[in-house]
């Protein structure tokens, strides 16, 4: 008997959020699976992130990965925002379990099968970058033309070059692997400011002063449960803000989404690079004593 929708759902948002290591032999065969289906549909697609950075440096999947990172731009390759559906039906066809979720800079497919997850997403070009979790804005050269690697037993394409692609990405220790640390890694290489095709500054300062329903607020507290003052608080690719005498950070949120935040007080800083926050709300932050990175989804509602 087949899952219903609601419990795949629901089995998607755990598995989102507990981040669990991938069993390597059904995501080579729901890679493989994923490859035969754009093919049918003459969708060219890369592989990015994570997926793109094990096939280019270990030319293998990572062993801690959680997901698998695919990736097409529209409007380029003849990929169009109709081939979608399409593209979509036939993975249900196939029994995934598919959610599509579509957004200003991008569309993304969700694709659940075999406990594995496809994160397919499918990039609009603005301002000739496109913009990559967690607000990374990639030079559209890099995928004007694909580069060829043989991986999973097959050929898949990956941007071009690809050791340029993962620099912007991860930094200049992309090739050191690291299963836990290399977040920070992502937000140092990142451009300050925001991420092109979202708001600016007046924009965003309007919404912070004058507007709940695009900010949001963020209470910092020390070991000691104490608020900490003038803490600063980075939402990745978004904005920079620092903690009031109560401890709290005012920021601009435009929607309910996943986000990379980094906290620094007390003269440390922590990266928390996946965490689920929507705009009228306020969050906690409390930090770990035994344990500083690769923490996911901590931040908890006041």
């Amino acid at each position: 008997m087949q899952a219903s929708d609601i419990e795949n759902a629901a089995l998607m948002e755990r598995l989102e959020r507990t981040i669990p290591s991938m069993d390597l032999g059904d995501a080579e065969t729901l890679l493989r699976e994923a490859k035969q289906i754009f093919d049918k549909h003459g969708v060219v697609f890369f592989l990015r992130q994570g997926t793109c950075l094990g096939a280019v440096r270990d030319h293998a999947l990572i062993p801690w990965d959680d997901d698998l990172d695919l990736g097409s731009i529209i409007d380029m390759h003849g990929f169009t925002e109709d081939a979608i559906e399409p593209t979509v039906e036939s993975f249900r066809a196939i029994d995934c379990y598919v959610e599509v979720h579509r957004e200003g800079l991008y569309t993304t497919v969700k694709i659940m099968k075999y406990r594995i997850r496809i994160d397919w997403q499918c990039y609009r070009v603005v301002k000739g970058t496109i913009a990559h979790y967690p607000g990374v804005p990639f030079p559209i050269r890099l995928f004007e033309e694909l580069s060829e690697v043989e991986f999973n037993g097959d050929k898949y394409l990956v941007p071009h070059p690809p050791e340029e692609y993962l620099r912007f990405k991860y930094g200049p220790n992309w090739e050191t692997p690291k299963q836990a640390g290399y977040e920070k890694d992502v937000l140092d290489a990142m451009p300050r400011g925001s991420v092109p095709g979202r708001a600016g500054w007046l924009k965003q300062f309007l919404a912070v002063h004058f507007s709940t329903n695009q900010s949001a607020r963020l209470l910092v507290l020390d070991r000691n449960d104490d608020p900490v003052t003038g803490a600063r608080v980075l939402i990745a690719g978004m904005n920079r803000s620092r903690t009031n005498r109560q401890g709290y950070a005012n920021f601009y949120l435009p929607e309910a989404d996943t986000y990379a935040v980094a906290v620094t007080a007390n003269g440390c800083e922590e990266v928390l690079y996946e965490e689920a926050l929507a705009p009228g709300s306020t969050y906690v932050y409390r930090p770990d004593v035994a344990k500083s990175a690769g923490r996911y989804f901590v931040l908890t509602q006041e």
